[in-house]
This record gives C-alpha cells, sequence and structure tokens, in this order.
C-alpha cells in the first residue's frame, strides 16, 4: 500500500534527526508535505532536502520545544505554507540536561558515571540537580503540550487530524531512563490520554508511541559503553535496538486512516521489552 498520506501535511518536531528524521522521511514516501521543527539547524535543514528528494514539499522553522513563541510560529508558518496541519508528531526530546544530538562527549560522561553508581541505594535522587530536572521536563513534557496546543485549532477547524506522542519505554519502567526523563516520559503518556478524551469529539486522535532502545544519537553512547550495552540488550529479548524507520512505520500507523479507531493508546516497538 502506497499513499496512505497523500495530500495531508505532517510537522514534525524533533525532525532534523533520529525518530524524527524517520518520521518525515517515511510521511513523505507516503504522499506527506512536511514542516520540520527543529532546535539544529542544519540538521534540520539536511530533512527538508530529503524530503524533496522523495518528491515531497518541506520547510524548515527553528525550535526550542520549551518555547511557547518557537511553537505558535511552528504551526503559524505549517498553515500559511500548507494551508492546513493534518498530522502532528513531537518527537522533540532530551535524555539530560546537558544533551546535544550528535555530541557525545557529556553523554559519555554521564553514562560511565551512572554505570558506577548503578545499585547503590540514593544514587538517582542525591545527585539530581533540580535545574537539569526542570529542562528536562520543560523540554519533553511542556515541550509536547506546547507543540500540541498550537496545532490543535486548526485541526479542529479542519474537523480531523491524528497527533502522535513520542513517550518511551520509561514512561512504564523506571530503570529505562534516568529519573527526569523517565517522569517526563509517563507525563507524555498521561498528557497524551488525558488529550484524547478533550479532543475525540473534534475528530482529531491522540496516541502515543513508547520506543524501546532505539539506534539514534541519543542512546549512541548504550552501545560504546560495555557494562551499559549488555544491561540494555540483556532486557530486549529480540536482542538489538530497533533501527529509526522501525518507529517511523509505527508513526505511520497512526498518522493514517488505518487507525481511524485508535485514540489514547500507546504502540510500544520495544522488541519485546515488556515481555519480561
Amino acid at each position: 500500500m502506497s499513499g496512505r498520506l497523500e495530500g495531508r501535511t505532517a510537522v514534525v518536531t524533533g525532525g532534523g534527526n533520529g525518530i524524527g528524521r524517520a518520521c518525515c522521511l517515511r510521511f513523505a514516501e507516503e504522499g506527506a508535505d512536511i514542516l520540520v521543527a527543529d532546535i539544529l539547524d542544519e540538521p534540520g535543514a539536511e530533512t527538508v532536502g530529503m524530503v524533496k528528494e522523495r518528491g515531497r514539499e518541506a520547510l524548515f522553522v527553528h525550535l526550542d520545544a520549551s518555547s511557547q513563541t518557537d511553537n505558535e510560529q511552528v504551526a503559524a508558518e505549517a498553515v500559511e505554507r500548507f494551508g492546513r496541519i493534518d498530522v502532528l508528531v513531537t518527537a522533540a526530546g532530551i535524555s539530560h540536561s546537558g544533551y546535544v544530538s550528535g555530541k557525545t562527549e557529556v553523554d559519555a560522561a554521564m553514562m560511565t558515571e551512572a554505570a558506577s553508581r548503578f545499585g547503590q541505594p540514593g544514587a538517582g535522587i542525591i545527585g539530581l540537580e533540580p535545574d537539569g530536572w526542570r529542562k528536562v521536563l520543560d523540554v519533553n513534557l511542556t515541550g509536547t503540550m506546547l507543540a500540541t496546543r498550537a496545532c490543535v485549532p486548526n485541526m479542529l477547524s479542519n474537523g480531523k487530524g491524528s497527533i502522535i506522542t513520542i513517550a518511551s519505554i520509561a514512561a512504564k519502567r523506571p530503570e529505562a531512563g534516568p529519573y527526569a526523563y523517565a517522569v517526563s516520559k509517563a507525563g507524555v503518556w498521561m498528557f497524551t490520554k488525558s488529550l484524547a478524551q478533550d479532543l475525540a469529539k473534534g475528530g482529531v486522535r491522540v496516541n502515543a508511541i513508547g520506543p524501546g532502545f532505539v539506534a539514534t544519537n541519543m542512546t549512541k553512547m548504550f552501545m560504546e559503553i560495555d557494562m551499559v550495552k549488555e544491561m540494555v540488550l540483556q532486557s530486549v529479548p529480540m536482542g538489538r535496538p530497533a533501527e529509526p524507520v522501525e518507529i517511523a512505520n509505527a508513526a505511520l500507523f497512526l498518522a493514517s486512516d488505518e487507525s481511524s479507531y485508535f485514540t489514547g493508546e500507546i504502540l510500544h516497538p520495544d522488541g519485546g521489552f515488556y515481555t519480561e
């Protein structure tokens, strides 16, 4: 089947790399025009070029996910350029307060320190910095709210839309991520359910994806520290991380009419993580 999103417009936050970029490309292959929003300008522009190579129109808009003004600008430019917003994917996110996609030095130091303290009582909370906590929630949770708040009016005016939030297996299992990350993703999942109830009668569906470990910049360091890599792979019955396109395929299902009776649900492409 092809053309499942023909004639539709998708807004993808965090579209410059990883899951967000994979969603942009997969949606374009199925006929959608794409607004790519990201805090990193160069990767975002690269995604736009890749979408155009697939024969669809695309526009990049700079986005700090935690900024109300930026999110409102994203929605406004999507409507101005494409006339409507049919799909929103909120893929913008960070794993910790110092995270910058593609820069692994901070990730390596954090992961090494966390691995050295593994199993020590209180290790997670004692070293938790309130400012770092707030930044992760601002981007992952408040950013999801701001993106949906900006895009929902156009969807309601059209009487139709699909919102896909990106949660995580960490939304339900705390050992799958640091405190702030896990709490932010649990919040995304509850927000998804609340929003689904709010928008159902307006024709807008809201669902979440809770990926397992995915081969992206965010998880690169997991595979480069032997102790962490072993723990990760032992928790996944399929014995490997997902490729970003495998998550994008789940998003495509939720974006398309094939999922027309889905709302308030979460899909877990996780390699069997929740079978244990």
